[in-house]
């Protein structure tokens, strides 16, 4: 009974390895935030290992991601993670959203929310594990684009618009 069991769950594993989520591969930066924001080299190589492949239309994949179910895993964190920030579709977003965004930059870093630690677990991204001065990088150059963004737009264009 326990054989027949066991082989039932091999066969099992066996086949969900062929049904596989799309990969999240984009080279589209039309909307891309350094298509309109000033992002240094050092606060773009920080984003590039802590945040872009959840946040962003293009994932560096590890090599177990090919790996079901882990793979079905991944990409829900990828989907989710977009759909709260996209850094290849922000300036797609109106100008009230993209300066939210930016606050909740500030906020998530700030708090040691993000990056995620099921992200950085058992050392498979060590380079995102972010020291307080790369949180403090982050947070400053939000803290400057929020800035020029109200030096540049009427300030009523930066807050949500009051629903009737």
């Amino acid at each position: 009974m326990l054989k027949k069991l066991l082989i039932g769950l091999l066969l099992i594993l066996v086949v969900i390895q062929f049904i596989k989520p799309d990969k999240n591969e984009s080279n589209d930066l039309t909307y891309d935030m350094a298509k309109k924001y000033n992002v240094p080299a050092d606060v773009n190589n920080l984003l590039q290992v802590s945040c872009n492949d959840c946040h962003t239309n293009k994932t560096e994949y590890p090599w177990y991601a090919n790996v079901q179910p882990v793979a079905w895993w991944l990409d829900h964190h990828v989907q989710d993670g977009k759909k709260h920030l996209n850094f290849s579709e922000f300036t797609n977003r109106p100008l009230y959203v993209q300066n939210h965004k930016f606050d909740e930059i500030i906020e998530m870093v700030d708090e040691g929310e993000m990056p995620l630690a099921s992200y950085t677990y058992f050392g498979l991204h060590p380079k995102a594990n972010l020291t307080d001065e790369q949180r403090t990088m982050i947070t400053d150059w939000a803290k400057a684009q929020m800035e020029y963004l109200k030096r540049t737009y009427p300030a009523d264009s930066l807050v949500f618009p009051k629903r009737d």
